[in-house]
Parts: C-alpha cells; sequence; structure tokens
C-alpha cells in the first residue's frame, strides 16, 4: 500500500497539527493514520515497518563502522538516526529473546533536549520507559570525541551511538580540530565494536532538482575533515535513502 507521502513526511505532518491544535501527539498521529486507511497510527507504522531504512542500513553495518547519515533540514534524518539506534536494541533482543539485556544505544545531541527525544520516540511508537536502561540519551554542553569515548567505554560490542551533529563538534575553541576528534572517534570504534553514526548537514548549495539524491561532494565541512574516514555513508532526499561505501 502506498501512502500519500514518505512516512517521515506523514510525521511532520502530525507533529504540526498537535502543535497548531494542541492535541496530543498520539492522537495527531491518529489522525494522520485514518486519512491514510488506517485505524491508528501503529497499524501504519507497522506497515511502513516492513522494510524500513534504518533496518536496511544496519543489515550493512559491522561492529566498528562510521557511519554517516547526511540530508537536508526536515528530511528525516535525527528520526532516522534515532531509529537507528533503536534497531541494535531490537535485533539483540530477538537473539536474545530478553528485551533487557544485549547492546546498547546511544543518541549524543548538542541540539535537541529530553523533552525533545521523547517527542521523536513517541513520533515512531516508542515507549521510552521499554529502553530506558539500555538507551543513553545524552544532551550535554561538554560533548566531544573524549567526552562520547569516555560514556561509550562501559557499553557491549554491536552498540550504534548517533551524534548530533558532525559539524558541532568542534564548535568549541578548547576542543581538538574536527579531523582529529574524527580520527580518535574512528580508532575507538574499531578497538570498541562499536558503531558511531553522526548526523551530518548537506551544504546550501545541492540542487534536488538536479540529482535525485546528495553525496560525499554535497556535506557541509567548515572546517576541514577527511571523509574517507567514514565506512558508509547515507543520504536521505524526499523520501529516497541511498547507502554507500565511502572505499
Amino acid at each position: 500500500m502506498q501512502f500519500s507521502a514518505p512516512i517521515y513526511r506523514l510525521k511532520r505532518r502530525a507533529r504540526l497539527l498537535s502543535r497548531d491544535e494542541k492535541i496530543p501527539l498520539t492522537s495527531a498521529l491518529d489522525r494522520i493514520a485514518r486519512e491514510e486507511g488506517f485505524a491508528r497510527w501503529s497499524l501504519l507504522a507497522a506497515k511502513a515497518g516492513e522494510n524500513p531504512p534504518a533496518r536496511e542500513i544496519f543489515k550493512r553495518l559491522t561492529p566498528g563502522d562510521l557511519v554517516l547519515l547526511a540530508a537536508r533540514p526536515g528530511q528525516g534524518k535525527t528520526l532516522l538516526g534515532i531509529e537507528l539506534a533503536l534497531e541494535a536494541l531490537r535485533m539483540e533482543a530477538l537473539r536474545t529473546e530478553a528485551l533487557r539485556s544485549g547492546s546498547h544505544g546511544a543518541f549524543f545531541t548538542l541540539e535537541y533536549t529530553g523533552l525533545d527525544l521523547l517527542s521523536h520516540l513517541e513520533a515512531i511508537g516508542i515507549d521510552r520507559a521499554a529502553v530506558t536502561d539500555r538507551f543513553l540519551f545524552d544532551d550535554s554542553d561538554a560533548i566531544s570525541a573524549s567526552y562520547i569515548m569516555d560514556r561509550l567505554t562501559p557499553m557491549r560490542r554491536g552498540t550504534v551511538a548517533v551524534i548530533d551533529y558532525l559539524q558541532l563538534l568542534d564548535q568549541k575553541r578548547e576542543n581538538p580540530p574536527l579531523m582529529t576528534q574524527i580520527r580518535d572517534l574512528k580508532d575507538f570504534a574499531h578497538r570498541q565494536g562499536i558503531i558511531i553514526a553522526f548526523l551530518s548537514q548537506i551544504d546550501r548549495t545541492f540542487d534536488g532538482s538536479a540529482k535525485s539524491c546528495p553525496g560525499l561532494a554535497d556535506i557541509r565541512l567548515p572546517n576541514p575533515l577527511d571523509l574517507t574516514l567514514f565506512d558508509i555513508a547515507c543520504f536521505l532526499h524526499e523520501g529516497q535513502v541511498r547507502i554507500e561505501r565511502t572505499a
């Protein structure tokens, strides 16, 4: 069954509806679902989840990979990042047949708050109480490569950690250059067997009418960075997801 718009746009429409009409997000999601022919959002999400992008990306990852998740604003990269971290929990739960054991997921952000995360989890139908002891959310102003490594060191091999976002890591002068931080995190990810994914901005010069999806050449880089340090790059645009190996 085809939806009237990509799932990320349906979620955004629900968030706007919730804000404009001052109704709970769950009610707004259910209303959007009914417009799409489903009794409630959970049924629509289940249909959309038959082959979700986060699952396709996760299948291509191996422990120790460094990943780019890049898109222009409003394309759904934050939700995709959260879903990717949660996918590690889901797969480990399937292997262990125990929801509360196995790998952790983590989301480090210099942009969002805990309330924002709750809203995102709600938008994708996740009860935070079900994952709270295995999903780390960190919005500290101190986030940098060394901070991230300290927080991730106790976590198990196979953990997926998402960093929001790449271009903010060296915004403070006291932090090392972006290139140095990414190299340190790559070495750490390889040693620990942790997958680290970075949300990334796309340059404003990207022209969606000229090509259907951005690429490595469209990554916004205010400071020097060797993009071949990343193992996999995923690009989102207008509901399309393109995944490529960088080497």
